[in-house]
């Protein structure tokens, strides 16, 4: 189980998730995180969500970060584009278990959250689940290492 205070973690999201990236921001600093870095957009004028979720992922593959979390109205564009990344596993979670199950299984190392579906709380738990879950490894890692092109 990792310790929040340990990890890097980088975020990101377009105007349809702009405020709910906030309130995390805001969450996240109160539990101290040894790196937060904001990828933008920031504001909530219309952005597109490539221009904020190549950046991010370019540096989480780059092993400047642990995690990542990615952010949009359905949640599924902007995981489309991190999903890019060779080094890259972005999961779309709305609910607790799938949160869990990306870690478990996937080794997801983003996080991707349709903001006009979730609420604040939620959102709080699916991340708290996400950066305490470890991946279980054993046959989920041969099935993940066959992910990559």
């Amino acid at each position: 189980m990792k310790n929040i205070k340990d990890l890097k973690i980088a975020i990101c999201s377009d105007h349809a998730g702009y405020e709910l990236k906030r309130k995390i921001i805001e969450y996240l600093k109160e539990k101290d995180p040894s790196k937060l870095q904001d990828f933008g957009t920031f504001s909530p004028e219309s952005s597109d969500y490539p221009d904020v979720a190549h950046p991010m992922a370019q540096e989480l593959e780059n092993g400047l970060f642990d995690f990542g979390i990615a952010i949009c109205g359905s949640g599924n564009g902007i995981s489309m584009t991190v999903n890019k990344h060779q080094g890259i596993r972005a999961a779309l979670c709305w609910k607790p278990e799938l949160a869990e199950l990306a870690r478990l299984h996937n080794n997801a190392n983003v996080i991707s959250l349709p903001a006009r579906f979730i609420n604040t709380e939620e959102a709080f738990e699916m991340l708290d689940i996400f950066f305490r879950t470890d991946f279980e490894g054993g046959r989920h890692e041969r099935r993940v290492n066959k992910i990559s092109c």
